[in-house]
């Protein structure tokens, strides 16, 4: 009699997810994933951002004061947290973007390179979106 490998059936749920370890290289291409969805849900802000800059100067003292003394009834520091996860969402998705099309023209698609080109996403999303959230909220 002849075995016969048969699927297995394993129900996920969200709950049972943090017993599976993900890869590093699974979680930037989630994250690169958040990264987009935030820019396109922050996108009506970034345009507001945009047209208080280029319009006047008296818009232009409204973007400047949005961060210094906020919008209406949100406070400068939470303008500055959403200015901050923008610069996060757009430097690791150009940067894992960038990784996803050497990726494709290469054709390095081995665990290592996946492993050593998610290291180097982060190394550079990381530090970058510091560097200039130290500058966004004046530390130097």
């Amino acid at each position: 009699m002849a075995s016969t490998q048969r699927p297995v059936y394993r129900n996920i749920h969200i709950t049972q997810l943090a017993s599976y370890r993900l890869p590093l290289a699974g979680f930037v291409s989630i994250l690169h994933r958040i990264s987009g969805a935030l820019m396109f849900v922050l996108l009506p802000f970034v345009i507001w951002l945009f047209d208080n800059s280029l319009t006047s100067e008296i818009s232009y003292d409204t973007f400047t004061s949005a961060f210094v003394a906020g919008v209406g009834f949100v406070p400068a520091f939470l303008v500055k947290l959403v200015v901050l996860a923008l610069i996060w969402s757009y430097l690791h998705h150009l940067i894992a973007g960038i990784r996803y099309l050497w990726m494709d023209v290469a054709h390095a698609y081995s665990k290592q390179n996946g492993r050593s080109s998610a290291i180097v996403t982060l190394a550079l999303s990381l530090p970058l979106t510091a560097l200039l959230g130290a500058k966004l909220f004046g530390l130097y």
